[in-house]
């Protein structure tokens, strides 16, 4: 019977440290809570506003703005844990110091990577929200630069989520960043045509083009001479150019070169193959007849 009586008498001591933790771990969320709604909802957005005030780059001002919010959300939890009476028991104090150890020693290194990776992405004065780049195969819009990834929308319409690690480790192209960008155009013709009147046609359409700029002026090269036709290729240079306009530009200025060699019968021919060989019979006997 001792045991049975030492365990019942224990009972009310169990029960009284378990609400303890729970009103610790209440008071914990509510100042946790408290504080961080007081950072998201007015110091956050005092910063976006003194930023807007500054004429801050929105790269930086959200950068700020977050700091700002995990600011509030550490100080909150600074606070909670003495107020609410969690640090001053030996037990909790090691558990929490263990699983923040074992966290950091999993976590430490691929944030760790991401974090300075981001640091450098938001210094960086060629590197945006908002800017059009394209790295390995990929290409989008900056959506949002976070301390460990950055949110890149793509041109079909779906949203990438990019370790931060990643776009510093690869080379990052940023076709718009220049307030002009040279295009290129590809154009095949039959050997028997006349490349002075092809080159002629490519940079009168270049130069009929209000968008395509006078200066640098255009210019048609001979690439190849490939096995059914002589690949021409046009370069010229556009301004301000935004991906939307890059698009629709090469392919008026293709479409009109297109248009223009039908017009004067300059021919465009494609691949062709010649297949030889004979046909035969054979009788019952598999014999050819």
């Amino acid at each position: 019977m001792g045991p049975v009586v030492y365990a019942l008498a224990t009972i009310p001591v169990l029960l009284e440290r378990l609400w303890d933790s729970l009103l610790a771990l209440a008071i914990v969320l509510v100042i946790v809570g408290g504080i961080y709604a007081l950072g998201r909802f007015v110091a956050v957005p005092a910063v976006g506003t003194a930023a807007d005030a500054f004429e801050v780059e929105d790269t930086l001002r959200m950068t700020l703005q977050k700091v700002t919010g995990a600011a509030f959300w550490l100080l909150g939890l600074y606070l909670a844990l003495p107020l609410s009476g969690l640090t001053t028991t030996p037990t909790t104090i090691a558990a929490i110091t263990a699983g923040a150890t074992i966290a950091i020693g999993f976590a430490s290194r691929d944030v760790l990577s991401n974090f300075v990776s981001g640091t450098f992405l938001v210094l960086d004065p060629e590197f945006h929200v908002g800017d059009w780049i394209e790295w390995g195969d990929r290409a989008g819009i900056i959506e949002d630069i976070g301390f460990r990834v950055t949110r890149i929308h793509t041109f079909d319409n779906e949203l990438i989520t990019v370790p931060n690690s990643e776009l510093t480790q690869h080379a990052i192209t940023n076709p718009a960043s220049k307030d002009r960008r040279r295009l290129r155009a590809e154009f095949g013709v039959g050997y028997e045509e006349d490349l002075d009147d092809a080159r002629r046609v490519m940079l009168e359409e270049a130069t009929a083009h209000a968008e395509i700029l006078d200066r640098p002026a255009a210019k048609v090269q001979v690439a190849e001479l490939a096995d059914s036709f002589v690949r021409l290729e046009a370069y010229f240079w556009i301004a301000e150019p935004a991906r939307a306009e890059v698009l629709r530009i090469r392919s008026e200025y293709v479409q009109a070169v297109k248009e223009r060699f039908d017009a004067e019968g300059i021919e465009m021919p494609y691949p062709y193959r010649e297949l030889t060989g004979r046909v035969g019979t054979w009788d019952a006997t598999g014999d050819a007849t």
